[in-house]
């Protein structure tokens, strides 16, 4: 008996050598787009670098290095107006971190439970200060207290700095509200718990690792933040952006690198905090927290 030989699919899922070279070429990186990344991020990232590595210069010297040194960390913690600089810097941000949280998580929960127009309004409204350049709002917060009649201080700094930080507070909560089953609260109240009672022991709690990464990223914001404070401060005591702003324009000083050294070493540990803080507690991390995904 003759055996018929069935033809294997081994030559026909085999690509073809040219679906096998259109591949190699996708599976190529642009070497121009790889440049000019490359490129983008020298230009970005090279003067830092530069600032990082003279704020440890043995010499008072911003372009010959001399050896590293400790001499100008030394000078900025003796230096006493810089210092009341850094603790104004502190309270403050402190400040617009609990004021916006508590106001942006009040916002959140508003927009998402409220099926209006009105409710539809609110959430476009809500965007505006994210849209708007920060030197439109600095002034305009500028000229409303000056029109109210308030001299500006420190105060005026933090209540400009949470009315900005609302929005960012806001735009993190309001997918993670939109996500929570409303059936969970129903079956609090269905226990015999009050509507505070339900949000406060069902749905706050829920929303924890959220509301502590928008936390610490407000405070990174408000820290570093010089336009708006730039534009809303007294004469004394000064933010330390606004500090360092003011010491530059009579001449960049070694002890300037330092505190500006120290300041993006902080902001970079406060974002990365804010990114870790949802792994913590089991939920998903990373960058989605800020596009509030």
């Amino acid at each position: 008996m003759t055996l018929l030989r069935l033809p294997t699919a081994t030559a026909s899922a085999r690509p073809a050598p040219r679906a096998r070279a259109r591949r190699g070429r996708a599976d190529r990186k642009p070497r121009l787009l790889v440049a000019v990344t490359a490129v983008f991020f020298a230009l970005l990232y090279l003067p830092i670098g530069v600032v990082a590595l003279f704020s440890f210069n043995s010499k008072k010297s911003l372009t010959v290095f001399g050896g590293f040194s400790l001499r100008w960390y030394h000078a900025f913690v003796h230096d006493d107006v810089l210092l009341a600089s850094l603790g104004t810097s502190l309270r403050i941000s402190l400040v617009a971190m609990a004021g916006s949280v508590v106001l942006g998580v009040a916002l959140a929960l508003g927009l998402v439970r409220c099926r209006t127009r009105l409710g539809s309004l609110a959430g476009l409204v809500m965007l505006v200060p994210l849209i708007t350049p920060e030197i439109v709002t600095g002034v305009a917060s500028m000229l409303l207290f000056k029109g109210l009649g308030v001299a500006l201080s420190t105060g005026t700094v933090m209540l400009a700095e949470i009315t900005f930080s609302i929005s960012y507070v806001t735009v993190i909560l309001r997918s993670r509200v939109a996500a929570l089953n409303p059936e969970v609260e129903e079956a609090a109240m269905d226990l015999g718990a009050t509507r505070w009672q339900a949000v406060r022991l069902v749905t706050l709690p829920a929303l924890l690792p959220a509301v502590l990464a928008s936390a610490v990223l407000i405070f990174a914001l408000v820290f570093d933040d010089f336009v708006l404070a730039y534009f809303t401060t007294g004469v004394d005591p000064q933010p330390l952006s606004v500090r360092i702003y003011s010491a530059i324009r009579f001449g960049v000083q070694p002890t300037i690198n330092a505190v500006g050294t120290l300041m993006l070493a902080g902001s970079v540990a406060l974002i990365a905090l804010a990114l870790f803080i949802p792994r913590l507690f089991g939920r998903r991390g990373g960058l989605d927290i800020l596009s509030g995904e």
